[in-house]
């Protein structure tokens, strides 16, 4: 029998644990089953579970538990990322507060030291991932570095090395100086900051002078150059000629090229090509001298006379000063500028030239892009198809080399006396151009995502042949953010299909972005973030995976808050007092099984009731199905509360004192039983608790009991219909006692308005349940004329008049509706006011303009009805 009060601690550790002992979430290799499959994206080894991995991972859950009940082999691939520079940093940050750091100790020893780190702190978030729910194939749980996965790395580097694909050259980066490593485009957050254009006077050599207009002033110690678009005529008789750069007194040329704006500043552009990209191809076309003039650290180099040493930063205004007092500066003007910042950490990004590795990204692009015009894989929403063609038509070259050192350290060795390269899946003994044993290894590490990019198939075990790659690969569907769109979901198309030869899953899912419940971004500093482990420790895990759910609207942002996880646990509550109505009216030796031998007879109640079961599985397969989580939730929560417990239950009452109660309670049994069967994937713990003590259950666990399928048998149209009548009436009564606060117990005259003979003759053959439970004690019917002195409802089969004289005070319920009628009288002109200004029209979003045009309509109805009943009752 279940407790009082559910208590979700002690029920979600005992379930899990239970689950796990089964070996429920283990997938077969060794089963003719159709195979479902998704590989998890792996958490940081640093990270803690915020609501964005709840979301995701709750979201993966729903999938992976509906499959299993489904009959699918369902394989949940868990493992974490190694994170490369986030793990560097956190202990750089530990040896730091212990006296040392990782130049002290060495390479080795430092990267034995995140080892022991990691198998410390590295479980945190897995441990996290079960107190959700998560049920992952936790027995083949993967890690980024882990033995297997150090293969697959080094057999794809050295495959698209071989074949031309990777290669090493110099190159400009964006190069955090805080990071001290090179990181991708795509980890480059750019934001508009307030900056200044600054106008600089080069004299010419023999006279004159160019100026030029830069927004980074301290990089002109590195020009090289300055450039003018050959058809400007400005600049025509410079081009050619030396100009003096000033501070540091070094000639440079004045070239053409036809890539300068002739409308940007004064048309005239310094070139440094070691501290831009696009200077940095012009020096190519022009074979400028590269200098470069800011360090690893953001420091100057000392190819910059009296600034050696200073911080970027600090010389830029150290810079101003001097230019100023040898009057080398123009102008100086506000200006909008995009800095690039990395995405760790915020610093801000420098563009350094540096000897890198590459990806040639374009030749596996193209089979990638046709992957999903030709339906191999679908991006779901659709619209985020068109971002993913953007992207990977313009892909530029991906950088993979890291200057740290934890991470899959590069391939390749350097021989120091023939100066070959030597790309190895085994370490080389010695030079296999001149068999020299003075080589070594590359000191940089390969950007995390390179090895994130194999995940679907390295972690099935491959470059081997497995059973899993067999049988799980392609997955079926990824579940992802689409803010990952590009780091991950493409370089895994690349990868897949280059080797594999078939896309990595059939389908993306790509969810929104958990916000606070005014769609902002959640922030510690702000006080507006919502903590996932929080919120379990107060209302549960079933509570915040169902909130989860319920807001999962494709192509929506999550919008979070404590009071909707707390809503959801009124929820839990409802179902719980649910489970201890049927079973207090069942019995332990009650067998549905012996009752449904015997004959069921079914009341127009029960019909009703399974009919609308029916709909509601259909309708959530379906959403599930479709990805459509929040269609799902919203269903489930509707038919479970409202349908099953505000009326099915009530409607049993009376029925369990009847000849007919064993069917009722076999009708309250088995709805109940597929309510608990369709929720278990969003709701998994307290479904499993109350499931388990119900009679005539066929499984060990709700975890693999077939998920409810649809039963024509189940399918009662007609009698739903009647039913549907008849709640329309009695909500409509229940309506004008709440409207015009006349107590439940008293027992009111009703007068009905049939629209149509069919609703008269439905509500004369329900009467006695109709009083039952409308507390009326009598019912009558009208063809024209409404009673006076009436409140009054109107329904979609009927209007409900019930005659007020005796029962309430008149005049005083007519003051209430005379003063409701002022308030609404005056919402209904500031909406129209509000609708009638083309400011707010033209300006405002288009949602919020069509939300305030519903509520006009809302509130012009509400008049209306007003009015009405103030004319009924005035007689």
């Amino acid at each position: 029998m279940l407790d009082q009060d559910y208590n979700p601690g002690e029920i979600e550790q005992k379930w899990y644990e239970f689950w796990l002992e089964k070996k429920y979430f283990h997938a077969s290799t060794e089963n003719n089953k159709q195979a479902f499959c998704i590989v998890i994206p792996p958490p940081n080894i640093t990270g803690v579970l915020h609501m964005g991995h709840a979301l995701n991972n709750t979201l993966q859950d729903i999938l992976c538990r509906y499959k299993r009940m489904d009959g699918y082999n369902t394989l949940w691939m868990p493992g974490t990322d190694h994170a490369g520079i986030a793990t560097q940093t956190v202990v750089e940050r530990h040896l730091a507060e212990n006296g040392t750091s990782r130049h002290e100790l060495g390479r080795d020893a430092f990267i034995a030291e995140i080892w022991k780190w990691r198998e410390k702190h590295g479980s945190l978030i897995i441990n996290q991932l079960k107190r959700l729910g998560a049920s992952c194939d936790w027995d083949r749980i993967r890690f980024t570095m882990d033995e297997g996965l150090s293969k697959a790395v080094r057999k794809v580097f050295v495959t698209l090395y071989n074949e031309g694909l990777i290669y090493r050259s110099d190159y400009i980066v964006n190069w955090c100086p805080r990071c001290h490593s090179a990181i991708s485009d795509l980890e480059v957050d750019h934001e508009e900051e307030d900056s200044f254009l600054w106008h600089i006077r080069y004299p010419m050599e023999g006279g004159g002078e160019v100026v030029v207009a830069t927004t980074r002033p301290e990089t002109m110690l590195g020009d090289t150059a300055i450039a003018v678009n050959p058809e400007d005529e400005r600049y025509k008789s410079f081009v050619g000629k030396n100009a003096i750069l000033p501070i540091l007194n070094r000639p440079i040329k004045i070239i053409p090229d036809p890539v300068v704006d002739l409308e940007f500043g004064t048309g005239a552009v310094k070139v440094t090509p070691a501290h831009d990209l696009n200077d940095y191809e012009m020096g190519i076309r022009h074979k400028l001298e590269t200098i470069v003039i800011i360090d690893e650290s953001g420091n100057m180099s000392p190819n910059t006379g009296p600034y050696k040493g200073m911080d970027r930063f600090e010389c830029r205004k150290q810079l101003e000063i001097d230019l100023q007092e040898q009057g080398y500066l123009v102008d100086k003007t506000p200006y909008k500028v995009p800095v690039g910042k990395c995405y760790r950490c915020k610093t801000v990004i420098e563009p350094y030239l540096s000897k890198q590795w590459f990806v040639k990204t374009k030749p596996l692009a193209e089979k990638a892009i046709d992957a999903v015009k030709n339906g191999a894989t679908r991006i779901i929403p659709q619209q985020w198809e068109k971002t993913y063609y953007e992207w990977m038509n313009n892909i530029r070259e991906w950088c993979i080399s890291r200057q740290i050192w934890w991470g899959h350290r590069i391939p390749a060795w350097f021989c120091d006396d023939c100066g070959e390269v030597i790309v190895s899946t085994t370490d080389p003994e010695k030079c296999t151009r001149c068999s020299s044993v003075n080589i070594r290894q590359e000191t940089d590490v390969l950007d995390t995502w390179f090895s994130s990019a194999l995940w679907p198939f390295s972690t099935m075990g491959w470059p081997d042949e497995t059973p899993e790659l067999k049988i799980f690969y392609p997955g079926s569907v990824l579940v992802t953010g689409f803010d990952i769109l590009f780091f991950w979901v493409a370089r895994m198309m690349m990868m897949g299909l280059k080797f594999m030869g078939d896309v990595p899953f059939r389908d993306v899912y790509l969810h929104a972005l958990v916000r606070d419940e005014h769609g902002q971004k959640m922030s510690k500093t702000k006080g507006n973030f919502v903590d996932p482990i929080v919120e379990m420790d107060r209302f549960g895990a079933d509570a915040l995976r169902f909130t989860l759910a319920a807001f999962a609207a494709m192509g929506r942002d999550v919008r979070m808050s404590e009071k909707r996880i707390q809503g959801y646990r009124f929820f839990i509550n409802k179902i719980w007092n649910a489970g201890r109505f049927v079973l207090n009216n069942t019995g332990e030796n009650y067998n549905p099984e012996a009752v449904e031998t015997a004959g069921l007879k079914f009341s127009t109640a029960d019909k009703w009731v399974l009919t609308e079961l029916n709909k509601t599985i259909i309708e959530t397969r379906s959403a599930l199905d479709e990805y459509r989580f929040n269609d799902a939730a919203e269903g489930l929560y509707h038919f479970t509360w409202h349908t099953f417990c505000d009326w099915y239950i009530e409607l049993s009452k009376p029925m369990l004192e009847s000849e007919t109660s064993d069917t009722t309670r076999w009708v309250l049994i088995h709805v109940f039983r597929t309510i608990l069967e369709m929720l278990h994937p969003i709701m998994p713990f307290v479904t499993e608790e109350v499931w388990q003590l119900l009679p005539g259950k066929k499984a060990d666990s709700i975890t693999i009991t077939a998920y409810p399928s649809g039963n024509n048998a189940f399918n009662f149209a007609e009698e739903a219909r009647h039913m549907d009548v008849i709640i329309e009436l009695i909500s409509g009564i229940r309506s004008i006692r709440g409207e015009s606060n006349i107590s439940p117990s008293v027992e009111l005259e009703a007068v009905l308005k049939p629209k149509s003979p069919d609703v008269r003759t439905i509500l004369e053959g329900h009467m006695n349940l109709v009083k039952r439970l409308a507390r009326v004690k009598g019912l009558s019917f009208v063809e024209n004329d409404a009673p006076k002195k009436s409140a009054f409802a109107v329904t979609a089969d009927m209007e409900i008049y019930i005659p007020l004289e005796g029962v309430i005070d008149i005049a005083k319920e007519m003051d209430r509706l005379n003063k409701q009628l002022k308030n609404v009288k005056a919402d209904l002109e500031a909406k129209e006011k509000k609708l009638s200004n083309r400011n707010f029209i033209e300006k405002a979003d288009p949602e919020v303009v069509e939300e305030q045009k519903r509520l006009k309509e809302e509130l012009s109805f509400k008049l209306e009805k007003i009015e009405r009943a103030r004319k009924l009752l005035e007689g």
